[in-house]
């Protein structure tokens, strides 16, 4: 599926145009990098590829949901 990473108050969140959902960001893992598992409220957990280095933000990239 495909979602959007946006900057938010105090951290980030994930907006998914399916669900037409948004919702905050409260754990990746790694934690040192961008992408891996990314948990959210609400229970959401996702798995984006890990990036090297930060992208700018906002981010359209493709996700699975685990």
């Amino acid at each position: 599926m495909k979602i959007t990473i946006r900057r938010a108050e105090g951290g980030l969140s994930v907006y998914i145009p399916k669900k037409d959902l948004e919702t905050r960001v409260i754990a990746t893992d790694p934690a040192h990098a961008f992408g891996g598992r990314i948990e959210c409220v609400g229970g959401l957990t996702l798995y984006i590829e890990p990036m090297k280095e930060a992208p700018a933000l906002p981010l359209t990239v493709e996700a699975r949901k685990l």
